[in-house]
């Protein structure tokens, strides 16, 4: 199985559950701009872990890595609206580029008879744009933002990925699945261009005021990778989804400001909570969107009912996997210094 992007957040808890289960030999192909050889220590301890730095762009080296392989999980990308405001340009060739890198390296293999295997292809919310639809559907229209502002670019490169996928499913008979993902957090997530989660924890952590973007009334769902993880591999194993697209992650709304406050809870921090306008982070002009809530029914249909860790659970989980210095957990008084697990 080839992994891109196996060394980043959600791609190493994909390869690291791969292993666990047995499931034969693993290539990862990552450049290491964001991931970390670190998230793969407990997944090289199986010994069918094989990883090579190299970009997803070179075809030459991702039609080598597709050679006998029955699935590929396409994560290599760069992430976080933050990331798209600061380098537009980058994240723009790296999002849209590489998913044709992957269909003309796949292309090279199928026509020699080297590989057909089945492409999962990671796609995100962000697609949804600012629809004002709540649940949003996989077959409700999408609602991009004008072209003047810059952080749409991220969700224009993973919808044209997805009409890729699709373009060569329905016209060369790839087996392809494309999954949106929504807002996935977990232990390894970087604060890195503002994800939320590991930012404020970060923040209670030094007993700072946790920043809030705009008033905090926005909404988003919040989901442990893990159960990301396990829902994205049970449609890897099914043989009637060829094609389609799948809302993946929780349907269980908190506002923003909200969030703040259960960390500051959970944490035991004795911060406070500070807004900035969203204009001070990413620059005149952002749009933000109010509300995105998926609607999980269709991946329900297909996968059953599936239980889900919360988010309080969720966040004791990250905690365990950070260096906090002199913070403590909750009610409970104890203190975090030194707790094992890659600070990240």
């Amino acid at each position: 199985m080839l992994v891109t992007g196996g060394a980043g957040f959600i791609g190493s808890h994909l390869v690291e559950e791969l292993a666990r289960r047995g499931c034969g030999h693993i290539r990862v192909l990552d450049d290491l701009s964001s991931g970390q050889l670190a998230n793969l220590t407990t997944a090289h301890q199986c010994g069918r872990v094989e990883v090579v730095n190299g970009s997803v762009l070179d075809r030459g080296l991702l039609a080598s890595m597709l050679e006998g392989c029955t699935h590929v999980f396409h994560l290599a990308a760069s992430v976080g609206v933050g990331a798209v405001v600061a380098h537009p340009r980058d994240c723009l060739r790296n999002n849209l580029e590489g998913f044709q890198s992957l269909f003309a390296a796949l292309d090279l293999v199928r026509g020699s008879g080297l590989c057909d295997p089945r492409v999962v292809v990671f796609s995100s919310s962000e697609v949804y744009g600012r629809s004002l639809e709540s649940p949003l559907r996989e077959d409700g229209d999408l609602v991009l933002g004008p072209t003047n502002v810059l952080r749409w670019s991220y969700a224009a490169a993973k919808l044209m990925g997805e009409f890729i996928a699709r373009t060569e499913h329905v016209t060369r008979g790839v087996d392809t699945v494309a999954v949106r993902c929504f807002n996935t957090c977990g232990p390894r997530q970087l604060p890195t261009y503002g994800m939320v989660v590991p930012r404020f924890l970060e923040q209670a952590g030094r007993g700072e005021p946790l920043t809030v973007y705009g008033d905090g009334s926005q909404t988003r769902c919040f989901s442990y990778v893990g159960d990301v993880v396990r829902d994205v591999l049970a449609l890897a194993e099914r043989d009637d989804v060829s094609g389609e697209v799948f809302n993946l992650g929780s349907d269980e709304e908190i506002s923003v400001l909200a969030l703040a406050r259960e960390i500051l809870r959970v944490t035991g921090s004795r911060g406070d909570v500070r807004f900035l306008p969203f204009d001070e982070v990413y620059g005149e002009g952002f749009q933000e969107v109010r509300r995105r809530r998926p609607d999980l029914s269709k991946a329900q249909r297909w996968l059953g009912e599936r239980s889900r860790l919360s988010l309080e659970s969720t966040l004791r989980m990250v905690l365990g996997d950070m260096v906090l210095g002199d913070m403590v957990l909750g009610d409970e008084a104890a203190p975090v210094v030194g707790l094992p697990g890659a600070k990240s």
